[in-house]
């Protein structure tokens, strides 16, 4: 059996690479996805592959990206070679945007949704912490307007407020209940 494309969505700020960075520390039957994105490597943040958008444009064409998209002014990219952990029954945990939910689930036999929360305050807090926007574009950021989730797949909610660690054992009740 395949394993599970896992699409992590959640709002800036709420910990999606933490979350996952913990959750493949705690379980070595999960892979995490690096995403490739037009911007420099040398950016804070996630561990990503970063590349110009030629060669984004490029490799696009070539079909080596298993999903990709556009946000924020940049281009986004998961590769395909998520396929061969899947194949070998690995679960894979992907940063995803919300505009490519439908797509995965048609991509991944087995798609499901991690979606993670925190409350505004705890948002604007670490969003402040980052220190790469303003208060007028944090102000913004948070304001906005987020699309609904589809219907039709598979979602786990959880909370991400608190502490990292009561995070991931939430996670892992939620993705392997059997385990709990």
């Amino acid at each position: 059996m395949s394993g599970r494309f896992i699409a992590v969505v959640g709002a800036s700020g709420v910990g999606k690479d933490s979350v996952m960075m913990a959750l493949a520390a705690a379980n070595p039957g999960i892979s995490l996805a690096k995403r490739v994105i037009t911007r420099p490597s040398s950016a804070d943040g996630e561990d990503f592959d970063g590349i110009g958008e030629a060669e984004f444009l490029a490799r696009a064409l070539a079909g080596e990206f298993a999903l990709s998209w556009s946000a924020h002014g940049l281009h986004y990219a998961i590769s395909d070679a998520v396929d061969a952990p899947l194949a070998a029954g690995r679960d894979v945990l992907a940063n995803l945007s919300r505009s490519v939910l439908t797509q995965a689930k048609s991509r991944f036999e087995r798609c499901e949704v991690l979606h993670l929360t925190a409350s505004r305050d705890v948002l604007e807090q670490r969003l402040m912490a980052r220190g790469r926007e303003s208060a007028q574009q944090i102000t913004h950021r948070l304001d906005r307007q987020t699309s609904a989730l589809p219907a039709n797949m598979t979602i786990h909610e959880i909370d991400n407020s608190g502490p990292l660690h009561g995070s991931v054992q939430r996670v892992m009740s939620a993705l392997y209940p059997d385990r709990a």
